[in-house]
Formats: structure tokens, C-alpha cells, sequence
């Protein structure tokens, strides 16, 4: 694994071993920031359940301001440490260790401006819904927000009727998606 673009190209990642995370491969993250877009410089990134911090950092090395990782497990959290360490990428970034729900709530209560909201929860457990649900009680968010979930083939979205959001995009590979989200727009 490796970042594909930006000021850290092709420095190779640490993953963590033994764990039952998924790590993004290259091309599945290359897919996604061509639909993210080219032009991160300025934003706000919050990468949720980081595992190794690769999306996070891509992030970085393509641009972004600042990338807050959200991340509980300690192994975890020292492998993102020691990626932003080994691609020079570490005083742009704030790690998080802690619970998502915690962490989310401290950014939300202290309206820490968010650009684009990824998440890569482990599947099958409806994490995603939960973050989507808390993030639709936040009234501070942007209106320009975009939230991308990664997550396997079966996951549905069509809850998010009842919500603010929507989906706008959806980018399938062999064994997982990723899911694009925006606020609704209404006409007034």
C-alpha cells in the first residue's frame, strides 16, 4: 500500500497485522479521489475509523489543510502515527484516539468545520447509520459537505429519506462500495 498522488507519491504504508481491517487497495483509492476531485487544498478532512490512516493521508499529500483521524484501537493509532511520521505529513494532522462517537461528538460541540467526511466502518454492524444519524442532529454542518462510506455491496442507504442527506454517487468495485452523500438541497 502507498500513497498514489501529492507531495508524499508512492512512499510506501505501514499496515497493521493481525487485525481484521481492510486496507484500501491503490486502486480503489485512486478511484476514489478521482471522484473526490483533484482540488483538496483548503479543506477540512475527517477520516473515521482510520485503521492505517491511508485515506487520511492521501488526503494530506494531495492537499488538504487538515485531517483529523478518528481511530480506537492503539495498534491502529500508532501505525497512522508512524505513516504521517515517515511521509512528513504529521503537522497538518490531529489523531484522535478514541471512541467515533466521541470524538464526533467534541468536533460537532466545538463546530470544527468539516469538508468532507469519510468513513470506513467495519461491516455489518450498521456503524454508518449511526454516524449518519448523529450527523444529521448537527446543525453547524456545512452545506457543501460531502460524506463517503466505504463499505461491502449489501449495504443500503435508502434510510437516509427520513434524513438531510442523500446519495449522489455510488462508485461499486468487486466486494465493497463507497457511497456518496450530500445534503439535500430544497428549493425555498
Amino acid at each position: 500500500m502507498r500513497v498514489i498522488a501529492g507531495t508524499a507519491r508512492s512512499i510506501k504504508l505501514q499496515t497493521i497485522e493481525g487485525m481484521n481491517t481492510r486496507p484500501t487497495t491503490d486502486r480503489t483509492k485512486e478511484t476514489l479521489f478521482n471522484v473526490i476531485g483533484s482540488n483538496l487544498y483548503g479543506i477540512v478532512f475527517l477520516d473515521l475509523f482510520s485503521g492505517s490512516g491511508a485515506i487520511g493521508i492521501e488526503a494530506l499529500s494531495r492537499g488538504a489543510d487538515k485531517v483529523y483521524f478518528v481511530e480506537e484501537n492503539k495498534k491502529a493509532v500508532e501505525c497512522i502515527r508512524q505513516n504521517l511520521q515517515h511521509t512528513k505529513l504529521e503537522k497538518d494532522a490531529v489523531v484522535l484516539q478514541q471512541d467515533v462517537f466521541v470524538a464526533l461528538d467534541s468536533l460537532l460541540k466545538n463546530k470544527t468545520p468539516l469538508d468532507i467526511i469519510f468513513m470506513d466502518p467495519p461491516y455489518g454492524k450498521e456503524l454508518e447509520k449511526s454516524v449518519l444519524s448523529k450527523l444529521n442532529e448537527a446543525v453547524d454542518l456545512d452545506d457543501d459537505i460531502m460524506i463517503i462510506v466505504e463499505s461491502d455491496l449489501q449495504t443500503e442507504f435508502s434510510y437516509l429519506e427520513q434524513t438531510m442527506f442523500e446519495v449522489y454517487k455510488e462508485k461499486r468495485y468487486k466486494t465493497n462500495k463507497h457511497t456518496f452523500i450530500r445534503k439535500k438541497y430544497v428549493n425555498e
